[in-house]
């Protein structure tokens, strides 16, 4: 673990100190946690826009510029969120910014933060959709795996907090499945243009796939069993387990050998 003695590191851990106030006023102080809450997001903003500035192209080329993109997309995709989501505003408020701190800590206290070459190969203009529908992606699937915990966690007595649970994790995964499926598809498009080839079995392509086959089978058991709330549940918190195989694992591991490794 290392700390980021510099303009980067400082914005990195500013925006996690908002995050953190957020987090422990948002129930009692609500409306004072709403402009924490915008504040963190515009230093979030002016952390990825510093970045781009320094390295010369959108940041989103490795592991820290992808989670520092994921705390940016925190409070987009909570604005987003709450217009759909039947739970209550101020929890979905602590919960997102929870989130923001999780997806953080990466960035600031554990991969490195120098420039990079960009690889020919990501100097394309599907770089920047491709790579940021599968991180909003995440952030949706991310937090209907919280609200699945929330339901497994919960009492089977308490019927309406159990379908409040699984109903915003639903919904949360139907707003994140399309950029799920745009990810993939961008990414094909893009392997042809890079490699010659629409799909190559490379370890990250596997992934992203078995990925989006567990989101489609939770919507298929969703709709054909509505009422199984815990199958559905665990089927929500699995496809998170493979996404953080597809983010970190694939790209980190020495068992994974692929055309996608300048991801680390």
């Amino acid at each position: 673990m290392t700390i980021k003695a510099d303009i980067q590191g400082y914005l990195i851990y500013l925006t996690m100190a908002g995050y953190l106030s957020v987090f422990l006023t948002g129930l009692k102080f609500p409306k004072p946690a709403k402009v924490l809450f915008a504040g963190s997001f515009i230093v979030s903003a002016a952390s990825l826009i510093y970045r781009w500035i320094v390295v010369g192209h959108l940041p989103m080329q490795n592991m820290f510029e992808v989670f520092l993109f994921l705390g940016f997309s925190i409070w987009p995709i909570h604005l987003i969120s709450k217009k759909f989501l039947s739970s209550d505003y101020h929890i979905t408020m602590v919960i997102d910014t929870a989130l923001g701190i999780i997806v953080l800590l990466p960035a600031g206290f554990i991969f490195n933060h120098q420039p990079q070459f960009l690889p020919p190969a990501l100097q394309f203009w599907l770089f920047g959709p491709h790579v940021a529908a599968y991180m909003l992606a995440y952030i949706f699937m991310a937090k209907a795996a919280v609200f699945a915990v929330g339901g497994l966690l919960g009492s089977d007595s308490n019927k309406p907090f159990i379908e409040t649970m699984s109903d915003s994790g639903y919904r949360l995964v139907l707003a994140g499945f399309p950029l799920l499926t745009l990810g993939l598809f961008l990414g094909s498009v893009w392997g042809k243009y890079a490699w010659g080839d629409w799909w190559g079995w490379d370890p990250k392509e596997l992934w992203s796939l078995v990925c989006w086959l567990v989101y489609a089978l939770y919507l298929h058991v969703r709709f054909g069993w509505p009422r199984k709330y815990r199958i559905h549940h665990l089927l929500n918190i699995l496809g998170l387990i493979c996404i953080i195989i597809t983010l970190l694992w694939v790209n980190l591991s020495k068992l994974f050998d692929g055309l996608h490794n300048y991801a680390s």
